[in-house]
C-alpha cells in the first residue's frame, strides 16, 4: 500500500486526488515540518527535509517532490489521464509541473518562513523579502498562464496532473485573487479545476466551500 505523508491545505493534497484518479489504495499519515509528533519523526527518517507531500511506495522505496510524484504516478497509470498520451502533450505537461515546481511552489517556503533565508535580520528586512518574494510568485504564475493554456484544461479534455498542482498552488498566498485581477481566464480555469468531478471530492475535503 501507498503511504502519503502529508497535511491539510498542503501540497499533499494534489497527490491525494492523483492517487485517487489512480484508483490505488493508500494510507495518508498527517505530518507537518514544524511539529514534533511520532508521524513528524517517522516522516523525517524517509525525509531528512521533512517536506510533505512525501510518498513511500508499497515496495519501501520513497518518492519526495510534489511534480516528481505526480510524474511517477501518471507514467505508472496511464488510464488515470494524469499524463497525455500524446508524447508532445505529456513533454509539455512534464515541463509546465517542473516550472511549478521551480518558479512558484519555492517561493511560498520563503514567504511562510523569511526567517529560514535571513536568520540575523531585522523584522522589517524580513518583511520586504516576504514582500518582493510574494510579487514575483504573481509574476511567474502570470507567465504561466501566458505558456500554458487551456485546451480547455491545461491536460487537455480534463484535468490532469498540472491542472490539480496550479490549483492547489494557487490556492496559498491569495494568488487567486492577483490573477483574478492579472489574469482572469486562467483564474475561471482554476476555478473549472476545482470543481470538476475529477479533482472535487479531494479538493473540498482541504477547502470546503
Amino acid at each position: 500500500m501507498y503511504q502519503l505523508f502529508g497535511h491539510r491545505q498542503s501540497g499533499s493534497s494534489a497527490v491525494e486526488v492523483a492517487l485517487d484518479l489512480c484508483d490505488v489504495a493508500y494510507r495518508r499519515i498527517d505530518a507537518y515540518s514544524t511539529e514534533q509528533s511520532d508521524a513528524a519523526k517517522e516522516l523525517e527518517a524517509l525525509n531528512p527535509l521533512k517536506q510533505v507531500p512525501t510518498l513511500q511506495l508499497p515496495d519501501g522505496s520513497v518518492l519526495t517532490e510534489a511534480a516528481a510524484i505526480l510524474i511517477h504516478l501518471g507514467l505508472t497509470f496511464p488510464a488515470s489521464k494524469l499524463l497525455p498520451d500524446e508524447a508532445a502533450q505529456r513533454a509539455q505537461a512534464i515541463r509546465g509541473l517542473v516550472y511549478i515546481a521551480a518558479n512558484c511552489y519555492t517561493p511560498i517556503g520563503i514567504i511562510d518562513f523569511p526567517e529560514r533565508w535571513l536568520d540575523d535580520a531585522d523584522e522589517e528586512t524580513r518583511q520586504r523579502l516576504v514582500s518582493g518574494t510574494q510579487q514575483r510568485l504573481y509574476r511567474n504564475w502570470a507567465l504561466f498562464a501566458d505558456q500554458f493554456p487551456a485546451q480547455p484544461f491545461l491536460g487537455g479534455d480534463e484535468p490532469g496532473a498540472l491542472d490539480i498542482l496550479a490549483a492547489v498552488i494557487t490556492k496559498w498566498r491569495n494568488t487567486r485573487e492577483a490573477m483574478l485581477n492579472a489574469r482572469p481566464e486562467f483564474y475561471g480555469l482554476l476555478e473549472r479545476i476545482d470543481r470538476h468531478p475529477r479533482v472535487a471530492p479531494i479538493l473540498s475535503l482541504h477547502w470546503p466551500l
